[in-house]
């Protein structure tokens, strides 16, 4: 029987109006300490976005959905975060905050394959 190995994953979502708090989920963050794995996924889909009247600048928040993946890989376009160890990474990623970009609070599980479940989460969270 293959390894389970603990995982931690956030949903990432776009939350136009922060002060009604609606928000649509875009993109997934994965974070498998044991098997150093850190990485997102996200799909934009603008007819969704449409649902909440004023359409957000799409290239802006493609722009910001990038970070997340600059800053996964330990890019050095991310900027100094994507300097930190990946769970620092990881945390920072997914804090709190009240911006347009936003995570889900975190959550934990069980994995052989953090991106295969990567893959399964986007699918069943996002499209």
């Amino acid at each position: 029987m293959p390894e389970q190995h603990l995982f931690e994953y956030a949903v990432i979502r776009v939350v136009p109006r922060v002060e009604r708090e609606e928000f649509i989920n875009v993109g997934v963050i994965v974070f498998c300490a044991k098997q150093k794995f850190l990485q997102a996924t996200y799909a934009l889909n603008q007819a969704r976005m449409q649902c909440f009247g004023t359409l957000p600048d799409m290239e802006e928040l493609r722009e910001h959905l990038c970070m997340f993946e600059y800053i996964c890989t330990g890019s050095p376009q991310g900027g100094p975060i994507a300097l930190l160890d990946a769970a620092s990474r990881f945390r920072w990623l997914t804090a709190t905050r009240s911006t347009v970009v936003q995570c889900s609070k975190v959550h934990p599980g069980l994995c052989t394959d953090p991106a295969e479940t990567l893959a399964k989460l986007h699918q069943q969270l996002v499209l």
